[in-house]
């Protein structure tokens, strides 16, 4: 199997733009173009050996793999800096594969009554005065996809385990689960049954148009039994922390994945934990593959990670402060960033493998030799 098998690649061998919607054609154009001529780039030279290469921009999109390293490490040093010195707990909120299809239709309504649901049952619970009786906080990140890229809708939060009273003290939960995962599951299916019956009475759910459709999804939603999953993180919170970090700009595989593309398949390595975790390896045909891949893109201007309650970026640094002056904890002041003063980047050259490449000018965007624009015409990029 080859070791350069890419998403890029496959893409470019199985992606049919006919049919789909301007947010998948523009996706695909950005992820096609990532890091080739077409976005431009630099040219650099080894200052040893005189060896000279080019060095292509990213194209930043927010699903793209191989990009947006650095803004998923900034973003898990920032949740970082906010830990506070009590137990956190790792819940997550699983969506009914039977709506799958509803998020194909209305992604946004969908996603958003997700969001609001989760929200509100943890709210819910905490504000309750025989649990908690105070403001809880939580972090929210969304993952539509499993292992095998199927379509697996679910929200993963990160949730201090306490709620800061109206009194101003600090409440402090003392469970491994921190509320009974069967009592939340079941506010949840119904604040989001309810959420959705509102949506329909709306017209937001206009795309589902066959008769009594809504009705009998509905009812058969509240007869089954949701999947909530609550686990405390005491020990690794920062573990939690850069996972959910790895997902906040990312879409659902990674090039490391990807053991082969030829010219019927790809095949891919995944995790089994129907089988205790084992890793698999698994062939599709190459359409198929980017069907699944595809059914992840998010609509545009969504947001995929967001903050809720002592945690709301509104309020979040004036709770954080009252928190931990009512544990007691000291405060220490942030480090200064050194990043403006870091000295120019070194690549190092394929050829005497030293850090001694240098950039020596710029390169041009060039067109793309395949694009998947709406209206199928090549398009230039600006550096």
């Amino acid at each position: 199997m080859t070791e350069t098998a890419t998403l890029q690649q496959a893409l470019m061998r199985f992606l049919n733009p006919a049919g789909l919607d301007r947010q998948r054609q523009r996706v695909c154009h950005h992820l096609l173009a990532c890091r080739t001529e077409a976005m431009g780039g630099t040219a650099l030279q080894c200052s040893g050996c005189g060896h000279t290469q080019p060095h292509y921009f990213g194209c930043r999109d927010r699903h793209c793999p191989q990009c947006q390293g650095r803004a998923m490490a900034q973003w898990a040093k920032h949740q970082q800096a906010n830990i506070l010195p009590v137990r956190y707990y790792h819940v997550v909120f699983t969506l009914p594969h039977s709506l799958n299809g509803w998020v194909q239709l209305h992604p946004e309504v969908i996603y958003r009554r997700l969001f609001q649901s989760a929200w509100q049952t943890m709210r819910t619970f905490g504000r309750d005065p025989k649990r908690l009786g105070g403001e809880m906080g939580m972090s929210a990140v969304l993952h539509t996809w499993g292992q095998n890229l199927s379509q697996h809708v679910h929200l993963h939060c990160l949730v201090p385990g306490g709620a800061l009273g109206d009194d101003g003290i600090w409440r402090e939960a003392r469970r491994h689960y921190l509320f009974p995962v069967r009592a939340l599951s079941h506010h949840f299916r119904g604040h989001l049954v309810s959420g959705l019956r509102q949506a329909a009475t709306a017209g937001e759910l206009h795309r589902v148009t066959r008769p009594g459709d809504v009705d009998d999804q509905l009812n058969t939603l509240m007869a089954t039994e949701w999947v909530v999953y609550s686990k405390d993180c005491l020990e690794h919170t920062d573990t939690v922390v850069r996972y959910l970090a790895r997902y906040t700009r990312r879409i659902a595989i990674s090039n490391a994945r990807i053991l082969a593309v030829d010219d019927r398949q790809v095949t891919l390595c995944y995790k089994d934990y129907r089988d205790r975790g084992r890793r698999k390896q698994l062939v599709l045909d190459g359409e198929e593959f980017v069907r699944r891949f595809l059914l992840h893109v998010l609509p545009k201007g969504l947001m995929r990670v967001r903050h809720y309650g002592f945690l709301a970026n509104r309020c979040r640094r004036r709770r954080l402060a009252q928190i931990r002056q009512a544990l007691a904890v000291v405060e220490t002041a942030p480090k200064a960033d050194t990043a403006a003063s870091d000295p120019e980047p070194a690549y190092i050259c394929p050829h005497c493998r030293l850090p001694t490449l240098r950039v020596i000018g710029t390169l041009t965007p060039q067109r793309l030799k395949r694009s998947c624009s709406p209206n199928h015409k090549e398009q230039r990029y600006r550096a």
